[in-house]
Order: C-alpha cells, then sequence, then structure tokens
C-alpha cells in the first residue's frame, strides 16, 4: 500500500517552487516552504499569493479555499526546518554542485524514511544522488512550468532507486491530479531531451540568418499548430536555463550535437539577453518579466494592406495540376477575388478539378462559412483549361504538380516560353530544391517557392522559399499575395525542409529514436510531449498521421543535405517501414489503426 505523505517540504521558491507549494497545498497536503533567507522567502510568498490571487480573480479558485490553501504553507528559513517531514522536493538553480550540497544537508536534518526529490529538468538524479548515504531513496519528481496547471510530472528513478519509492511517488502524482511517466535517468529525460533539441535547431536558423524570427515562430504556431514559437519560447523559459540544460545534456547525452549549444545562445547570455526575465531576448518586452512585445530593431514594419514594397500586381492566376493541393490552391485565390485560370492534363481531369473545387465550396455553404452569392461568385472567377497556352496573359502562375524533379523542369520551362515576361513562377514543393526547378527557366529571377499546407483553405501557413536567383521583386509580390490571401507568408531560404519540416521531422525522429532505446514507451512520449510542452499531438500520434514512409523520407534528405549525424534516420522508423507499418494509411504504424 502506497505511504501517505501529510507534511512535505519545498526547497526552492522561485517561480516553479511556488508552483509547486501550490500545488500540495491545493490538494490538502501541509507544506514547508523553505528558502535560503528572510528577502528569498518574501519573494517566494508573494509569488505563491499573486499567482493564487489570481486563480481567485479569475473565478478559478474561491476566496475561502485560497485561504484554506495559504493556512496550510509554513514559510521558514533554512533546511533545519525540514526535519519531520516525509518528503522533500528541492527546486533550486540547475547547478548540480550547489544541489549536492543541499541534498548532504537535507540527509543531516531530514528523518531516516523521508524521500528526497529533484526537480530537475537535465542534471544527472543520480549525481545528485551520492551526495547522501540513502541513494534508495533519492529521486527525480520533474513538475512543468507552470506547476498549478500543467499536468505532467515526469518521475525519473536512477538505478539503486527503491522500487517501493517509485511506486510511493507514483501514487502521489495521482493523488496531485498529475500525470506522471516514470523512466530513467537519462539527460533531458523525455520532454526536454526532445524539445531542446528542437528549440537549438530554431536558434541555429536564425543565427543563420535562414529566416527572421518572427517568420520561424509563426510558421511553427501555424503550420504545426504549436502554443508557442520556438524563439519566443525560449525567451520564456530563459536563455540563461536553455543555455544550461543544453550544454549539460550535450555533456552527459553522448555529445550529439543536436544538444551542442548554438554559439548565439552564450552570446546572448553573456550580453544578458536572458528573455522576458530581463526585458530582452530574440524579442524586446515591455520590462522584465513582462510577456509583452514591443517593437524593436529587429521588428518588421507591415506596410499598408500588407503589401510589401516593390510588389508587382497580380490580377490573373494560373494554377497548374488536378490533384487535392491544386484543388485547394484554386479555391484559396478564386474565394480572395483573383481571376483564376486552371490547368490540367485532358478535359476529364478538368472536370473533376471544377467538381472537387464546387463540393468543397458547397460544403463552406453548408457550414455557414461563406454565403451563396460568395460560392457563385467563386466560381464564377475560375476558367477551366487543359492547355498551359491560356496562361500567356496570367500574371502569376501556381505549380502544384507531382513531387518529381523531372516532371516540374520540364513544366517551368514550358511556363517559361508561354508567359509573358515579369509574370512570377510558383512551386508549392515540400521538398525539392526550389534553385533546381528555376533554373530550367531563363528568369530564375521570378521562380520562387509557395508551400501551402494541406488543406489550403483551412491552413493559415505559406512558405515562400527564395532561392539565391530569386529577385526582391518577386518575393515582395508573393508576401503581398499571401497577404491578400488571408495567409501568413513566411520567407525562408532555399534548403531541405524549409522551415516546418526542417524542424518538425529531427524532433519525431529523435523520439523515434528515444523508443528505439528502449528508453520510453510510445504512450509515455506522445504523454510527456502533449501534456508537458502543450503539443496538440504527441510525436508518434503525429507520425502515424503522415506516413512513416513520409517522415523517413523528409528525413533522409535532410541528412543527406546537411550531414549531420543526428540527423540520420533512426534505424527504427527504416525497418517499420520497409515491414509496411507506414501509419493509418496502412492500418498499422506506431500503432494499430486497422479498426479505423
Amino acid at each position: 500500500m502506497a505511504r501517505e505523505f501529510t507534511r512535505v517540504g519545498v526547497v526552492g521558491l522561485g517561480t516553479m517552487g511556488a508552483g509547486i507549494v501550490e500545488v500540495f497545498a491545493r490538494n490538502g497536503i501541509d507544506v514547508v516552504a523553505v528558502e535560503i533567507s528572510a528577502a528569498a522567502l518574501e519573494r517566494g510568498r508573494a509569488t505563491l499569493t499573486g499567482s493564487t490571487d489570481r486563480a481567485v480573480a479569475k473565478g478559478k479558485l474561491a476566496e475561502a479555499d485560497r485561504d484554506a490553501l495559504l493556512s496550510r504553507v509554513d514559510f521558514q528559513v533554512g533546511l533545519g526546518a525540514l526535519h519531520s517531514v516525509d518528503l522533500v522536493i528541492e527546486a533550486v538553480p540547475e547547478h548540480l554542485d550547489l544541489k549536492q550540497r543541499i541534498f548532504a544537508e537535507l540527509d543531516r536534518v531530514c528523518k531516516p524514511e523521508a524521500i528526497l526529490a529533484t526537480n530537475t529538468s537535465s542534471l544527472s538524479v543520480t549525481e545528485i544522488s551520492v551526495a547522501t548515504t540513502r541513494p534508495n531513496q533519492v529521486i527525480g519528481i520533474h513538475f512543468f512550468n507552470p506547476a498549478p496547471i500543467m499536468k505532467l510530472v515526469e518521475v525519473v528513478r536512477t538505478v539503486v532507486t527503491s522500487a517501493d519509492v517509485v511506486a510511493d511517488v507514483e501514487a502521489l502524482c495521482t493523488r496531485l491530479g498529475k500525470v506522471d511517466v516514470t523512466i530513467n535517468d537519462r539527460a533531458g529525460f523525455i520532454a526536454n531531451a526532445l524539445l531542446f533539441g528542437y528549440l537549438n535547431h530554431a536558434v541555429s536558423l536564425f543565427e543563420a540568418r535562414y529566416a527572421s524570427r518572427e517568420d520561424i515562430d509563426a510558421a511553427m504556431k501555424l503550420g504545426c499548430g504549436l502554443p508557442m514559437g520556438p524563439l519566443a519560447l525560449m525567451d520564456l523559459i530563459g536563455l540563461d536555463t536553455a543555455y544550461e540544460i543544453l550544454d549539460t545534456m550535450y555533456r552527459r547525452g553522448g555529445r550529439d550535437r543536436r544538444h551542442a549549444p548554438v554559439p548565439l545562445i552564450k552570446q546572448m547570455v553573456t550580453a544578458g539577453l536572458l528573455g522576458r526575465k530581463s526585458g530582452r531576448g530574440f524579442y524586446t518586452y515591455e520590462r522584465p518579466g513582462s510577456p509583452k512585445v514591443v517593437p524593436d530593431e529587429q521588428t518588421p514594419v507591415a506596410t499598408e494592406a500588407g503589401l510589401a514594397d516593390g510588389a508587382r500586381v497580380v490580377a490573373k492566376v494560373g494554377v497548374v495540376g488536378s490533384g487535392t493541393m491544386a484543388t485547394g490552391i484554386i479555391e484559396v485565390f478564386a474565394k480572395a477575388g483573383y481571376e483564376v485560370i486552371s490547368v490540367t492534363r485532358g478535359a476529364e481531369k478538368s472536370a473533376k478539378v471544377c467538381e472537387a473545387v464546387k463540393t468543397s465550396l458547397n460544403k463552406g455553404v453548408v457550414r455557414g462559412k461563406l454565403s451563396e452569392t460568395d460560392r457563385d461568385a467563386a466560381l464564377g472567377r475560375v476558367t477551366w483549361s487543359a492547355t498551359l497556352d491560356h496562361l500567356a496573359d496570367v500574371d502569376l502562375v501556381v505549380e502544384a504538380v507531382v513531387e518529381e524533379l523531372s516532371v516540374k523542369k520540364a513544366l517551368f520551362a514550358s511556363l517559361d516560353e508561354i508567359c509573358k515576361p515579369g509574370v512570377v513562377l510558383a512551386t508549392t514543393t515540400s521538398s525539392l530544391p526550389v534553385i533546381d526547378v528555376a533554373m530550367a527557366t531563363q528568369r530564375p529571377a521570378d521562380v520562387i517557392g509557395l508551400h501551402f499546407f494541406n488543406p489550403a483553405p483551412i491552413m493559415p501557413l505559406v512558405e515562400i522559399v527564395r532561392t539565391i536567383r530569386t529577385s526582391a521583386e518577386a518575393a515582395a509580390t508573393a508576401r503581398a499575395v499571401c497577404a491578400v490571401l488571408g495567409k501568413t507568408g513566411v520567407v525562408c531560404g532555399d534548403r531541405s525542409g524549409f522551415i516546418v519540416n526542417a524542424l518538425l521531422f529531427p524532433y519525431l525522429n529523435d523520439a523515434v529514436k528515444m523508443l528505439e532505446a528502449s528508453y520510453s514507451t510510445a504512450d509515455d512520449i506522445d504523454h510527456a510531449m502533449k501534456l508537458g510542452c502543450g503539443y496538440p499531438m504527441g510525436p508518434f500520434e503525429l507520425l502515424d498521421v503522415v506516413g512513416l514512409d513520409v517522415a523517413l523520407a523528409i528525413q533522409r534528405e535532410l541528412y543527406l543535405e546537411l550531414r549531420e549525424p543526428g540527423f540520420a534516420p533512426a534505424p527504427l522508423l527504416e525497418h517499420l517501414v520497409t515491414a509496411g507499418y507506414l501509419g493509418r494509411k496502412s492500418g498499422r504504424g506506431f500503432r494499430d489503426h486497422t479498426h479505423l
């Protein structure tokens, strides 16, 4: 039977420590809250009362419950006050020597049967435990910030942690209303090991000026449904904290370059640009600690109606292709008021595309998102054709044909001959080099990538891909068109994966490697990323939806282009694809979908 914890201690009352105190006190457990000095203790008390007062103001906590919660907390200076607690959780800064000194003192002060826990997010629980004479009673209990809200707790056992201690802590997490995942002592555990490789990669894209900070953040929020962009999240975490976590994971995790801190992070920390806590990081904030971003010298100023300087006038658009992406793009342009010429191979395909567009627009009417008048007007703007010659007078051509370079190059060579000078020629490729397509023409300055996301009428993001030959006018035109379409256009260079796939698929690949190493289960990894990081889907859920074969193909392209060992496709992913485990499309992937 699980041990009953009636009195616990929390060491360190920063944002995380105060949040952990609140979690315990909310659930009827008496807490001894300890700090190093009276001043630090008062700051911790203010953090706790501020959090509970906000909960009362939002109607999430009754005043009587708040008062009862606060009455359960005993604020004390010094570790000596923890002599009678059943469990202690340490939540001090991420420095191994500091934590070891605290645990050595806790070992001396606390009663012999007390469990000693650390909230570390990256340090070795084993190295902390050996500072005590009771390493079998030392465990990691990693809460996520803000602790009162985030549901996930990572329970980290060492090779000597008692099974009874693990079971007692798991039962405690359930009592606190948390979802726990129990794992072994490995650098970064689950969430940070996957999250910080992704964050570090995003910083490297910004450092290389591959894309702006705003575009990187917008791409991941709008393209993947993430609650925050990676650079804004780095500012929230604190660049100093992020650097320490990455450096620790790099040293403890086999020196994987995915976790080697990007030099820019260290430079910003040295310059005091720590993120929200200092008032400036990747963004500038209204004041230290404020979430409100204010304009600074890096923030682009939007022009009237979203039109970019130097944009060419676009009134008539040609769309080439007959697949789902092509029909979605036709609908998007037609609804936005553009005259559209749809070109397919043959009258039969043209009729199918026409019917698909009509069906989609009718669904919009049924769902109340489009009036019948607007539907009819959109359809009236589309001309259906089976020949490229009808594109002679358009202002923009968007190609959405099969992802084969030879096919695209042949098409763009034909468009080069047919289209008038100054027409922007766009490819919707998601994986091929845009420059290869551009060089099939005599006008590479007018060629650009417009990577729409599927389904195009719904997804708000378009990646605008500039090659080294793309003109500023063509890029400005693409930005302006995206604004008229009601889409967010993010500009990036012509590299494999662009922004979204370049950041998303290495993260998914890292998750497969974690599963392959038997470090955790697919379910627990999915829980960790959804509950600990607020992701809409766990990595294995997403892989099954995307298709394991698609993920493998994209990861191979990234690896071939960058030659980074950490990007090498996980062998498990390759084996599953070879065996025909492709995800939902095949009925089996990381889970069984045969019932769907």
